[in-house]
């Protein structure tokens, strides 16, 4: 008797967990979508791109799923688990800092009978959680077990931009991009990335940075992550921490540089030490204890925030100790000199007699290996006052008129006829009212690159014509 009620137990238990995992499947979707991938080395053209991922029906009948997935999207579909009917969805709301998207299907059917996926906790290091979505091999849902290996900030392949990661062992594949990680039933990550060549090393979004997202676009407006718009630098050398007067009781990071547009400006100093962030002491390795025994980047307790909250920052100024209130204003692309990896818009460009230029964008510097060292750096370096964006001589158009300059491209540009100018708009405007002859354009290096203006116009549309391009500027240019 005892052994047949065990044996009816353990049925019911069965049939319970059964009926659970296929509420749960009936909240997965798969994401078809055809992209409009812009050409940066040639940025009047692009090309159209077909592909697949997964995502998850949440509350709100939203769907939960990569910014990649979607991005530069012209047309998107979505095909529920156990279904064949494909429905048309919309992108609501987009995070490419975080890598997140939220899609939308107006027609009703299509979430009729689905019970949304709710959201978990960030998980555990060894916590197991399964894998959904529909990876390359087969085209029917699948799902894969893991435990998560580690957590800790890592670079987002996606944006470039470092953020909280889950590090998790459980088998990930193109196409489940997008699809959620579960641990008890419930979100605790969104598929995100996987390091190639490596043995079941894949990355999530934690659930803490979904939650931020959907929080940050309740109001229908997305502000994103913030950044506090100042480099910082290790403070583990002995002979630098005896310099400063630093104690073995005091650990942190050197404010070293402090950008010129920073919410922060006016309060902080070069020279600063940062001790703690919201009274979380700060490691001199720079990162903080997130969880007992677990650390990570201090920047941790920032991305906790969401943009126009205040920030409590702990400080040591000529050795005496000071609590300084700011509030979060800006993002990465307010203080990079080269914004963060763009989506969902073409390139700006413009063409004088086939000479093409073009602000630097990460997309580019991606593109192609031509001075790539050089560029790279100008991508690390933070806005000034007087310049906040790189202009590049993208490439030259062969023509009787550009003989000679053939060779220059991915060429920075510093001066236009002798003077300097902050950002692409202002160079742009330059060259407009330049009423002189020649357009003389110079790098950093004295190097120069000359123009003959009333020739390169004479000769404008017969060299557009030749290399079949039909606007000798971007769209937002020509508006």
């Amino acid at each position: 008797m005892k052994l047949l009620l065990t044996m009816l137990l353990c049925t019911l238990l069965l049939s319970a967990q059964t009926e659970q995992d296929d509420i749960t499947k009936q909240a997965i979707v798969k994401i078809y979508t055809t992209a409009k991938e812009p050409n940066y080395l040639s940025p009047w053209s692009s090309s159209m791109r077909s592909s697949t991922g997964s995502g998850a029906i949440i509350e709100g009948g939203f769907i939960l799923t990569n910014a990649h997935v979607v991005a530069n999207q012209a047309f998107l579909e979505v095909q529920r688990y156990g279904e064949r009917k494909r429905y048309m969805a919309k992108v609501f709301a987009v995070s490419h800092q975080a890598d997140l998207a939220l899609l939308k299907v107006d027609e009703k059917a299509f979430a009729k009978g689905v019970t949304p996926l709710t959201f978990g906790t960030l998980p555990q290091v060894e916590q197991k959680i399964v894998v959904y979505g529909y990876p390359m091999g087969g085209a029917t849902l699948s799902a894969t077990i893991g435990v998560v290996s580690r957590v800790e900030h890592h670079t987002y392949a996606h944006s470039g931009e470092t953020f909280l990661a889950v590090q998790v062992d459980a088998a990930v594949n193109p196409g489940n991009s997008g699809g959620p990680a579960l641990s008890d039933g419930k979100i605790v990550g969104v598929v995100m990335q996987v390091i190639s060549k490596s043995q079941n090393i894949g990355y999530l979004v934690p659930v803490s940075m979904v939650q931020h997202f959907i929080e940050d676009m309740k109001d229908g407006k997305y502000d994103g992550f913030a950044e506090l718009g100042i480099g910082t630098q290790k403070l583990e050398n002995p002979a630098m921490r005896r310099y400063y007067g630093l104690d073995d009781n005091i650990s942190g990071k050197l404010i070293d540089k402090i950008v010129h547009s920073s919410s922060l400006k006016n309060m902080l100093q070069e020279g600063d030490i940062l001790t703690a962030i919201d009274g979380h002491n700060i490691e001199n390795d720079g990162t903080v204890a997130f969880r007992q025994h677990e650390y990570t980047d201090y920047n941790y307790f920032v991305d906790q925030h969401q943009m126009g909250d205040s920030v409590t920052l702990d400080i040591i100024r000529e050795k005496k100790p000071l609590k300084i209130k700011g509030v979060l204003k800006n993002r990465a692309d307010n203080m990079f000199l080269v914004k963060t990896t763009r989506y969902d818009t073409m390139p700006t460009y413009v063409i004088y007699g086939g000479y093409i230029f073009s602000p630097l964008t990460r997309n580019l510097i991606r593109s192609t290996s031509r001075n790539r060292l050089k560029l790279s750096c100008l991508a690390s370096k933070w806005q000034e006052d007087e310049k906040d964006e790189v202009v590049v001589l993208l490439k030259v158009l062969a023509s009787d008129i550009s003989r000679g300059d053939n060779n220059f491209g991915m060429w920075a540009i510093d001066k236009i006829n002798g003077e300097s100018f902050k950002n692409f708009k202002e160079f742009y405007e330059k060259m407009e009212k330049i009423e002189e002859q020649y357009i003389v354009l110079e790098d950093k290096d004295g190097v120069k690159v000359i123009i003959d203006k009333k020739e390169a116009m004479e000769k404008q549309d017969a060299l557009l014509t030749k290399y079949n391009i039909e606007y000798d500027r971007s769209e937002d240019l020509r508006k």
